[in-house]
């Protein structure tokens, strides 16, 4: 069965607990703040809203994170930053018992909280360390890598930080830590026994466990929502852990690839940027002509003709925002298209041989 996005009566702020926030693409870009993001986290939080960032990068200290959105006006505490070192260093620490040795790959941050979870850092295979984890490093040598195969080909479990292949730099795109791994793995014929970064739900799994302050119990799934601006990171992360998931169109993603994207990639809610956080949700719905609808006109009273639609005649999907303006720009027309496109790819037909529109959001 198709999965639709869904509406919500309340603002998503109120409807959730717990937001799962990525960094990059949804509250910066580098260094510089995205538009709107740091006052719609505030309005957020004054909601009630409780907000974590979630990072794959394994290289940064949560401390210095949490200072550069200190420096867009946000309150944050270093706890609220949760790394793919710290979901690493933890599932390590589940596997292997106190005190054991671990060869760990990467950045200071990395070695840092392997050491905060009661385990021994040491720098090679002679060590006999009981795991292995490899995170990413722009000074990471052939040695240790070497290192690591070896302590692997000896029976070391073998834990990562992230599987992403590429990683954006100043001068382009540079091998990721997923393609530093690869080298260990054609080495060992060994696959990591977990990796700690998204798109595997584990950051997500930590995040509602270190929400829980004071002892209290984790943060219900269904009261979480994962936000990002990747399909293939944070919202896959999300569908595969069970978390509703909101995708925003500050970063990576575009219109198209939500039109087109396969179920496991598909996100919960559609928004053009952070303000829909504070925002009530519409949900989209199927007419009897096959079409599909959202919200309704700015302005106009509820009803049907109103709405932003989504249907397919001649080979393309046309859009109209229901009141004659550019539904190019509207983002409801885009939640009812994606709908339609996703059942038209779900009924086994060809949405690729369908001409999309070119939304502008």
């Amino acid at each position: 069965m198709t999965r639709f996005l869904q509406g919500t009566k309340q603002a998503l702020s109120q409807a959730y607990h717990l937001a799962l926030l990525d960094l990059d693409g949804v509250v910066y870009l580098g260094k510089n703040p995205i538009d709107h993001a740091a006052d719609s986290i505030r309005a957020a939080e004054h909601a009630g809203m409780t907000v974590e960032y979630t990072t794959n990068n394994s290289s940064r200290f949560q401390r210095v994170v949490a200072e550069q959105l200190r420096g867009f006006g946000l309150d944050v505490e270093p706890w609220q930053i949760i790394t793919s070192a710290v979901v690493a260093a933890r599932m390590v620490a589940r596997h292997v018992d106190a005190g054991s040795s671990v060869l760990v790959l990467g950045a200071e941050h990395l070695r840092e909280e392997v050491s905060g979870q009661g385990l021994r850092v040491v720098e090679g295979a002679q060590d006999n360390p009981q795991a292995v984890i490899q995170g990413w490093y722009p000074d990471l040598a052939w040695h240790e890598l070497a290192e690591a195969s070896f302590a692997v080909e000896r029976g070391a479990a073998y834990f990562v930080t992230n599987r992403d292949l590429t990683i954006p730099r100043e001068l382009g795109i540079a091998p990721g830590c997923g393609s530093l791994i690869q080298a260990v793995i054609t080495a060992t014929g060994v696959e990591p026994v977990a990796s700690a970064g998204k798109p595997e739900s584990a950051m997500y799994d930590e995040a509602r466990l270190l929400a829980a302050r004071d002892g209290e119990e984790p943060v219900a799934k269904q009261a979480c929502l994962a936000i990002g601006d990747r399909l293939d990171t944070d919202i896959e992360a999300g569908n595969r852990g069970g978390y509703d998931s909101l995708a925003v169109l500050t970063g990576v993603t575009n219109p198209h690839e939500l039109m087109t994207a396969p179920a496991h990639l598909r996100p919960t809610y559609i928004v053009p940027d952070l303000r829909g956080l504070n925002e009530t949700q519409p949900a989209p719905v199927r007419d009897e002509s096959g079409a599909w609808c959202c919200g309704t006109a700015q302005g106009a009273a509820d009803g049907a003709e109103t709405a932003a639609k989504a249907w397919i005649e001649d080979g393309e999907l046309h859009i109209s925002d229901g009141n004659g303006d550019d539904a190019t720009s509207s983002v409801n027309a885009l939640r009812a298209a994606c709908c339609l496109a996703w059942e038209y790819a779900d009924n086994g037909d060809d949405i690729a041989a369908i001409a999309l529109p070119d939304f502008d959001l």
